[in-house]
């Protein structure tokens, strides 16, 4: 992988927050090539989550990467990593050398269209330690990312996620701010992120 930043990184002036997108991080062929890897090789899975005590399927597909012995919890899912790919390999590395961060674990979301989405949520797991880092990569179709703060109302922050783009979030982004991928009624494809971070 030879990548090539195609456009200035963008750092989001939000309060109690440190994010940083950048647009390009893989270009076209590259994130093209990529995508149809990462749909036709991971072993992706389906759990049941349970809300408001009735449990369905998770509206997205899954699929944990990391390191041996450190499994991530999150609505009462306890999921098991899989060892490392070459890929995944290298899209971590690339990720460490601009974030200066060895990462320990990557989860893998597949939203297989508009229906697919990621409710309202902090990544703010115990074992993700305090302020944590999180960092994103997305391939396939574009989809919005929301933002919203837990206690300045009405303060909201929309993103569209770019095919082979990279969203960084740190600092105490996760105790004051929470995220999603909401549902679209637009014809849509699939896309494909993954969501790099440190479990302690």
């Amino acid at each position: 992988m030879n990548s090539l930043f195609q456009s200035e990184p963008q750092i989001l002036n939000l309060p109690d927050t440190e994010i940083i997108y950048y647009p390009s991080l893989f270009n076209k062929k590259e994130a093209d090539a990529i995508f149809a890897q990462l749909a036709n090789e991971i072993p992706w899975q389906q759990d049941d989550i349970q809300v408001f005590g009735k449990t369905h399927p998770q509206p997205r597909l899954t699929a944990l990467f990391g390191n041996e012995g450190k499994p991530y919890s999150y609505s009462n899912i306890k999921m098991q990593p899989h060892p490392w790919t070459p890929l995944l390999q290298k899209i971590k590395w690339q990720i460490e050398s601009i974030t200066d961060t060895n990462f320990t674990t990557v989860l893998l979301n597949q939203y297989r269209d508009g229906k697919d989405s990621n409710g309202w949520h902090a990544d703010n797991e115990k074992e993700l330690g305090i302020n944590p880092i999180i960092a994103s990569v997305s391939f396939g179709a574009e989809r919005v990312f929301q933002l919203k703060h837990n206690s300045i109302k009405g303060l909201k922050k929309s993103i569209i996620l770019e095919h082979g783009s990279l969203l960084i979030m740190r600092g105490t982004t996760q105790h004051f701010w929470k995220h999603q991928i909401p549902k679209t009624s637009k014809p849509i494809g699939s896309r494909i992120n993954l969501t790099f971070r440190i479990i302690k």
